[in-house]
């Protein structure tokens, strides 16, 4: 059985650059780019008006690009606890964006999409940059950083998000057979 395309919006959230690429394709099959870019908001702006900004943002990539799932870098714990904050309320507009147009929404650690794309964990900016490049047949690497990030998650969730779902699925139906048949969950 022939496993459908699916088009997957990455987010790579951040409250001064939002990275956000979109990609769509199946795992063993040459991927396609849709789009990529950043949505901005400078420093020196309310809180208020910068996730307004990311918001807006958001929702003009979703209209663009209509994805089938959107995938979000989960926040870890960074020593700078207000970078860590705006990256979370960041990833917390692009959740509820999805979630309000009931896109299903995946979340995936740095270490899982580095692993992914490059197949080591420690990876650093730079090569996923080239395997994103060298993956979608780019002539250079999408600037920022934040940029070739987000279609790394995307890329990510195309190859492992479907699995997840699948397994997901799985263990639904078993449970639900289960529960039918008179055992307990």
């Amino acid at each position: 059985m022939r496993v459908p395309e699916v088009r997957v919006m990455g987010v790579d959230p951040g409250l001064t650059r939002c990275g956000i690429g979109a990609v769509e394709g199946r795992p063993g099959a040459p991927l396609s780019l849709v789009g990529v870019g950043v949505v901005r908001t400078p420093a020196d702006h309310d809180i208020g008006a910068r996730l307004l900004a990311v918001e807006a943002g958001v929702e003009r990539w979703l209209d663009e690009v209509k994805p089938d799932a959107v995938a979000v870098e989960r926040v870890f714990a960074q020593h700078n606890v207000r970078t860590v904050m705006g990256t979370a309320q960041a990833a917390a507009i692009a959740i509820v964006c999805a979630a309000r147009r009931g896109l299903p929404v995946a979340l995936h650690t740095p270490s899982e999409v580095k692993a992914a794309i490059t197949g080591s964990g420690t990876a650093d900016k730079r090569q996923v940059g080239m395997m994103v490049s060298r993956l979608l047949r780019l002539d250079a690497m999408p600037k920022p950083a934040d940029a070739a990030d987000a279609l790394a998650l995307a890329i990510c969730h195309v190859w492992r998000g479907g699995a997840q779902n699948r397994l997901a699925d799985a263990v639904a139906r078993a449970r639900a057979g289960r529960t039918t048949g008179g055992d307990v969950p």
